[in-house]
């Protein structure tokens, strides 16, 4: 990937630190959870769908009080506090967006969930964490935002106990992807390619991982976008008074590109869900 590493992470934090993202995220894209969610039907609202993700993630898991979850690029912190609250386990919330994790730890305080969760800015490029610190590595529709996604899952592997488990989910490419037909996309997200199934599995090996499970849901990366996109037609006017119609216009575009390229099946969604059984070797990259 030729893309300069610190320039996307720069811009990444950036763009989500501005009032139109913050304000399109939080009231548009799921509140709480903001990726992709699962439908049970086509009208199922944003919200809802986003939050039955993270349910389906964490019945992948055996949870419990005494393990530590890390959540990588956790936004508002949806799937921390459900953690938290429904498994009581301990979770790391890290993420770029200190816009979003202001409101993370607003959300957090407020329903009672501070002591168990600690909300930390930084990159999953380089995690501020001992090696083995944690149970369970987890990621919902972030991974995509790196430019060295095989750095990402090394330091996932490097901060996981032994034994530890990786489940994340990403908006990918398909494996068979033809060259040149995801520019519009890759140009929203400022960036010359996606993760897919098979290049995940790939670096996961690499990185020392051995599969679980895949889970392929790319169906629902279609509904979402096309639900996203229709509700912000249905309060444009609202959100045009939150954020910029410049802003609101663009993004209706970039949902659509999205929608396209899944319809034409170039996209890929689903669990992606490893076990750390080895050490790597000393000096490996």
């Amino acid at each position: 990937m030729t893309t300069d590493s610190k320039a996307v992470v720069d811009q990444a934090e950036a763009y989500y630190d501005s009032d139109d993202a913050d304000n399109f995220y939080f009231h548009i894209w799921g509140g709480e959870d903001i990726h992709i969610g699962l439908y049970e039907t086509p009208q199922d609202a944003v919200g809802d769908a986003s939050h039955r993700t993270v349910a389906h993630l964490a019945s992948h898991l055996t949870l419990g009080a005494n393990h530590r979850v890390l959540d990588l690029g956790a936004g508002y912190g949806g799937a921390a506090r459900y953690l938290a609250k429904t498994h009581g386990c301990h979770v790391t919330a890290l993420n770029l967006s200190q816009t979003q994790n202001q409101r993370n730890r607003e959300l957090t305080a407020a329903q009672g969930l501070a002591d168990r969760i600690d909300v930390v800015h930084g990159n999953f490029e380089e995690l501020p964490f001992p090696d083995a610190s944690f149970d369970v590595v987890w990621s919902q529709d972030a991974i995509l935002h790196s430019a060295k996604r095989d750095q990402v899952l090394r330091e996932a592997f490097r901060v996981l106990k032994p034994d530890g488990e990786l489940i994340f989910t990403d908006p990918m490419q398909s494996d068979d992807c033809p060259q040149g037909v995801l520019q519009a996309v890759y140009d929203r997200i400022h960036l010359d390619s996606l993760g897919s199934f098979g290049s995940y599995a790939t670096l996961a090996a690499d990185a020392g991982f051995t599969p679980i499970a895949t889970d392929d849901l790319s169906d629902h990366l279609v509904r979402h976008y096309t639900r996203v996109g229709e509700s912000l037609r249905a309060r444009y006017d609202e959100i045009c008074r939150l954020a910029s119609q410049a802003y609101v216009d663009r993004m209706l575009t970039g949902l659509q590109h999205w929608v396209d390229a899944g319809q034409a099946g170039h996209l890929a969604w689903g669990v992606l869900h490893f076990r750390k059984t080895r050490s790597r070797r000393r000096g490996s990259k």
